[in-house]
Formats: structure tokens, C-alpha cells, sequence
């Protein structure tokens, strides 16, 4: 990851809500290669920068997405669960349906990216195949991340107790080992 002078450092597993937010940059500057790249490229072999730039963005979603999904999945939202209505747990049970969705879409998008990169063109099915693809991961990561950030985070930061951040953080830790 390139350091950026001045920039907010990203946070440590004594902060795990925010490396969720920050994780959540990731996706977004990661997302936006994959849509820029397919937008820019059609009819054409990727340049040898594109290829990289879009094999570490599928790299990212293959590692650090499913990371992310079980840190939110198997660490914060059984959490919530235990504090939260049924109406809030609806929220939540949106969001790993989202996730699920997101997979599918990642799916279809890496297998038409490798097929570029393999094969130097797409042809015209699956160029539109890869614009439909990135454009409804697009849509899906504004919603998902906007109801994270403005709703099911601040909901987490109120309602946990410092036990409870402490173990997400170990949990988080221990995932990246």
C-alpha cells in the first residue's frame, strides 16, 4: 500500500470498527480500477499497467474482501445481534446477503478479467458481460458501505463495551496471521 504524506494512518486491531472504514477505502479504490479499467479498455488488450493494476485489485477481492466479510460476518454482527432489535437485525441480515451478492459479482468479474488478460480481447458479450458486472458492484458497495458507515458502525461503537472491541480486534488479528 503506497504511504501517503499527511494521510490518516489506518487503524490497529485496538480500533476494529475502524479498520472496517478503512478496509472500506480499500474497496472503493480497488472497485474503481476494475469499472475504470473496463470502461477505458473495450476492444482493446489491457496495457501491460492495466494488467497489474487490475491483477491487484482482484487479488485484494480475493484476500482482503473474504476478510473483511468474515470480520463484519463472524465478529461484529453476531455482536450486534445480541444488543439489537429485530428491525436492526434486518439491517444486518441485508448487509451479508450484499456480501453474497458481491461474491457472485466478483466471481463473474475475475473470471472475465482473466480471460482478458489470457486471451488479449474480450468480445463484445463479454465486454458487456464485465460493464454490467463492475457497473451493479458499483451500486451494491455504495448502498452497503453508506448503511455500514451511517448506521450499523456508530450503532457497534455506542453499544459495545471495550471486552467486546478487545475480542474483534484479537478475532481480527488472528484472521490475518
Amino acid at each position: 500500500m503506497e504511504i501517503q504524506i499527511g494521510a490518516k494512518p489506518d487503524s490497529g486491531f485496538d480500533d476494529p470498527i475502524g479498520m472496517l472504514t478503512d478496509c472500506h477505502r480499500r474497496i472503493e479504490r480497488f472497485l474503481h480500477i476494475l469499472c475504470l479499467v473496463a470502461e477505458r479498455a473495450r476492444g482493446r488488450a489491457l496495457t501491460a499497467e492495466e494488467t497489474e493494476a487490475v491483477e491487484a485489485a482482484l487479488h485484494y477481492f480475493q484476500e482482503g474482501g473474504r476478510r473483511h466479510n468474515a470480520d463484519e460476518e463472524d465478529s461484529l454482527f453476531p455482536r450486534l445481534r445480541t444488543q439489537s432489535s429485530d428491525k436492526d437485525w434486518q439491517d444486518v441480515a441485508a448487509l451479508v446477503s450484499d456480501h453474497r451478492h458481491a461474491d457472485e459479482l466478483h466471481a463473474a468479474v475475475d473470471t472475465l478479467y482473466r480471460a482478458w488478460i489470457a486471451a488479449g480481447r474480450l468480445n463484445s458479450e463479454e465486454e458487456a458481460k464485465i460493464l454490467s458486472a463492475t457497473g451493479e458492484l458499483r451500486q451494491l458497495y455504495e448502498a452497503h458501505i453508506r448503511t455500514e458507515e451511517e448506521i450499523v458502525f456508530p450503532r457497534a461503537a455506542r453499544s459495545l463495551d471495550h471486552s467486546a472491541v478487545a475480542a474483534m480486534g484479537q478475532e481480527f488479528r488472528t484472521r490475518r496471521e
